[in-house]
């Protein structure tokens, strides 16, 4: 897996990469936690997710926002952070230009990130959010949402109480044209602590399903 550096909006950006072998291989791009509360791309669930993806034969990225180890730049409330998920998304789109669609899947800062550049993405063909935030974040620019997906969150999260991400997942699925699949894991706080293997096979099934669906088009 080639650690790389790449040209960020802000200075240079670090990541992980791993290219498929499969010319046409799908993009998935995997946004990490809030910096300011220790996110890294090496959380254990982005790290997780990454290889997840990485196993159904996508081309990869993980990647440290501004400010985060090696990637240079500050902490920007967001609006620069999407800078740089865009940036990178660029990047390995311009190494795999012949790639048939795009995933995005983020956990908590990550999802708000992801589902922002999924607005502004039209080649992204499914995401994964994880733990969003609608209480502390404003999700009202997905009007509408353009692509379908996963959000999945923890029964006893206490940052982000159950109900108000069941409000965000009934407002999208009054949405024509789309899929919103909505799973809540038993038992699980805001950082799957003693239940990530559940989250991420439950993101696994979800993507086989839409994986087998492409398919079968």
């Amino acid at each position: 897996m080639p650690e790389v550096i790449f040209t960020g909006p802000d200075g240079r950006l670090e990541g992980r990469y791993q290219p498929s072998k499969t010319k046409t291989a799908p993009i998935a791009l995997v946004l990490h936690p809030h910096p300011r509360f220790g996110g890294t791309m090496n959380n254990q669930i982005v790290y997780r997710l990454f290889y997840m993806f990485q196993e159904r034969d996508f081309t990869c990225l993980r990647f440290n926002f501004r400010g985060v180890g090696r990637s240079q730049g500050y902490f920007d409330h967001g609006v620069g952070e999407l800078a740089d998920a865009a940036a990178a998304l660029d990047w390995i789109q311009t190494l795999h230009p012949d790639s048939r669609g795009v995933w995005i899947a983020g956990f908590s800062f990550g999802a708000w990130i992801g589902m922002q550049l999924l607005m502004r993405r039209p080649e992204v063909e499914g995401f994964m959010s994880i733990a969003p935030q609608p209480n502390l974040y404003d999700f009202s620019f997905l009007a509408p949402c353009p692509s379908s997906g996963l959000i999945i969150n923890g029964e006893m999260d206490k940052v982000t109480q159950p109900e108000s991400v069941q409000g965000l997942v009934d407002k999208l699925k009054t949405q024509k044209g789309i899929t919103i699949d909505h799973a809540l894991v038993p038992g699980a706080n805001h950082f799957f602590e003693g239940s990530v293997d559940e989250l991420v096979e439950n993101c696994a099934n979800y993507l086989d399903m839409r994986l087998a669906a492409i398919e079968a088009e």
